[in-house]
C-alpha cells in the first residue's frame, strides 16, 4: 500500500511543498515549526507542543477514516469530509449523523484548515487539536457519551496497539494524543497552487483564461467579493476570518417554506409540502449562529466566512447548504442577500449582468488547487492518479 512519499525521515505531500521533520532529539526545546506552503498561501505555522512527526500524521490519518470512532461502527470524520468530494460531502445540504440523525448545519471541508483562526461555522474553537471533540461527543453527529468512552475503545482494537506509543515518545492513548494526531493530518491537507496563484503571484501568464481574468477583476471590484474574502499581495486565503448576517440562517428561522424541492437522485428533484416532509423528518433545529457563542444580539444568524480556496468541489453552499451551485451562490449576493435586522452592511445588491455573473463563476472554478487529486488518493491509502 503507497502512501503519499511517506518516508522514514518525513514527510513529504506532492505539489503541497509542505515537508514534515522528525522529532527533536531527547532533551531539546521542542520550537514551533513554520513550513513554506504551497503557491498563494502564508507558511504554516505549528503549535510548538504538537510537532508534525510521520508517525502522527499516519496515525491521524488511521483515525480521520475509522469508523469504530462512533459507538455503533458507522460513522467516522470521512464520511461527512469525504476526500474524494474535496473533504466534505455532496449529497447533503446538512450532515447526517450516527442513526441517520439530522445535523444543523453542512459540513465544511478540511483543506487548508490550518489557516482557520476559529473552526466551525460559529467559530466556537480556536484549535484543531481540541475541536475534534464537538463531534465525537455530539449525540448527533458521531454518539460517543464520553471522552473516557472513545479511549477505552481505543484500547481495546489491537491494530491501534503500539501507534499512539510510537507517536507520543512511549505514551498510549489520551484525549490530548487522539486530538493532536489528529490536527497533525488535518494540517497536512494543504491544497494551495491553482491555477489562479499561478497566474497571480507565479507570473504565468496564460494561467488564466481572459474570462478568468475578467471574473477576478470583478471579485475584486464591481463584484465586493473581496471585502469579506480576502486576496492580498503575495498570498490570499479568501476570508476576512469575520462573521456575517446574508439574510438565510435568518430566513431558515422563519420555519420550513410551504413547499422544498428535494434530490432524488443525482440530477433528479421533486417538491415536497411541508406536511409530507413533518411526517418523516425531525422539525428544524433553532440555529442564530454566532450568537450562540457571543451572545450578542449583533450576532444573530451570522456565520463565519468560509476559504474560497477548492470552492468548486464542496458544493453545497452556505452553512446550511441551502444554494446548490456555484451559479447560485452568484445569484444571492447579486441580489443583495435577504433583507433582516442584522444584515451585513457589506451586502447589496450588485447589479451584475448575466456575463458578468458567468464570469465570477469561471473565476472561482480557478480556485481549485493542484495537489487536492493526490490528497484524496494519501487518505485511502492509495497511488496518487498521477502515478497509477
Amino acid at each position: 500500500m503507497r502512501r503519499l512519499a511517506l518516508l522514514p525521515a518525513f514527510v513529504a505531500l506532492a505539489g503541497c511543498g509542505l515537508a514534515i521533520s522528525p522529532p527533536a532529539s531527547a532533551g531539546s526545546p521542542a520550537p514551533a515549526q513554520r513550513f513554506p506552503a504551497a503557491l498563494g498561501l502564508p507558511a504554516m505555522e505549528v503549535p510548538a507542543d504538537n510537532p508534525i512527526t510521520p508517525a502522527k500524521v499516519a496515525l491521524g490519518r488511521k483515525l480521520f477514516l475509522d469508523r469504530r470512532l462512533s459507538p455503533n461502527g458507522t460513522m467516522s470524520c470521512a464520511m461527512c469530509h469525504v476526500p474524494e468530494q474535496g473533504f466534505t460531502a455532496h449529497e447533503l445540504a446538512t450532515s447526517v449523523g450516527i442513526g441517520g440523525r439530522s445535523v444543523r448545519r453542512n459540513a465544511p471541508t478540511v483543506l487548508n484548515v490550518a489557516w482557520q483562526q476559529r473552526l466551525f461555522h460559529d467559530g466556537r474553537e480556536v484549535s484543531l487539536e481540541d475541536q475534534v471533540w464537538g463531534p465525537l461527543l455530539a449525540a448527533n453527529e458521531m454518539g460517543n457519551p464520553s471522552i473516557g468512552y472513545v479511549i477505552e475503545r481505543i484500547g481495546t482494537l489491537e491494530d491501534y496497539r503500539g501507534l499512539f506509543e510510537a507517536a507520543f515518545d512511549g505514551r498510549g492513548p489520551s484525549a490530548a494524543r487522539l486530538g493532536a494526531a489528529l490536527a497533525s493530518y488535518q494540517r497536512t491537507l494543504v491544497a494551495g497552487d491553482s491555477r489562479f496563484d499561478r497566474w497571480r503571484f507565479g507570473g504565468e501568464a496564460s494561467a488564466l483564461s481572459a474570462v478568468e481574468q475578467a471574473g477576478f477583476e470583478l471579485f475584486a471590484g464591481k463584484g465586493r467579493c473581496a471585502t469579506c474574502h480576502r486576496v492580498g499581495q503575495r498570498e490570499a486565503l479568501f476570508t476576512d476570518h469575520g462573521f456575517h448576517n446574508t439574510g438565510i440562517g435568518w430566513h431558515r428561522s422563519l420555519g420550513t417554506p410551504e413547499r422544498t424541492r428535494v434530490e432524488l437522485a443525482p440530477g433528479v428533484y421533486t417538491e415536497l409540502d411541508r406536511r409530507t416532509i413533518a411526517s418523516f423528518s425531525e422539525p428544524p433545529a433553532n440555529d442564530v449562529g454566532r450568537y450562540e457563542i457571543t451572545l450578542d444580539p449583533k450576532d444573530r444568524w451570522a456565520y463565519k466566512t468560509p476559504s474560497l480556496r477548492n470552492v468548486a468541489l464542496t458544493a453545497p453552499y452556505m452553512h446550511d447548504g441551502s444554494l446548490p451551485s456555484l451559479e447560485a451562490v452568484v445569484g444571492f449576493y447579486d441580489r443583495g442577500g435577504i433583507d433582516n435586522p442584522e444584515k451585513s452592511a457589506l451586502i447589496a445588491p450588485l447589479g451584475l449582468t448575466a456575463s458578468e455573473r458567468a464570469a465570477l463563476v469561471a473565476f472561482l472554478r480557478a480556485l481549485t488547487g493542484s495537489a487536492v487529486a493526490a490528497l484524496a488518493a494519501d487518505a485511502r491509502g492509495v497511488a496518487p492518479p498521477a502515478a497509477r
